[in-house]
């Protein structure tokens, strides 16, 4: 449904794999490249060093984003639902995805399962 799952993922697997792709990748232009190939070597080294920054600077735009109208109407049905069940929500009136997020991290603790599909 969203596509911050597959950013998310992505993220953390170039935080895995990239900082060895960038120590291998110097280690070999030591090993058998030429003087002049360093400049391209290093450029592609922090293009690599940069790609998980990437991940976490969409994923705080996307956080700073507005819902749409759907979305939002479902923000205020959940906080509905679990101020109905004695909780002490505080709705925004212009919600962003960060507030859903917390919405429904609370939601799926306080609440059971079923509020999902209701």
């Amino acid at each position: 449904m969203f596509p911050e799952n597959r950013v998310i993922r992505a993220t953390e697997f170039a935080l895995k794999v990239i900082p060895a792709l960038a120590v291998l990748s110097v280690m070999v232009q030591f090993q058998f490249g030429e003087l002049h190939y360093w400049p391209s070597v290093m450029a592609s080294v922090l293009f690599l060093l940069s790609l998980p920054l990437q991940g976490y600077y969409w994923l705080g735009q996307r956080a700073d984003t507005r819902l749409p109208p759907s979305l939002a109407t479902w923000y205020r049905e959940i906080n509905g639902k679990m101020n109905e069940q004695g909780g002490q929500r505080q709705l925004v009136a212009r919600p962003r995805y960060e507030e859903l997020a917390d919405t429904l991290n609370a939601a799926f603790k306080q609440l059971d399962k079923s509020f999902l599909y209701e």
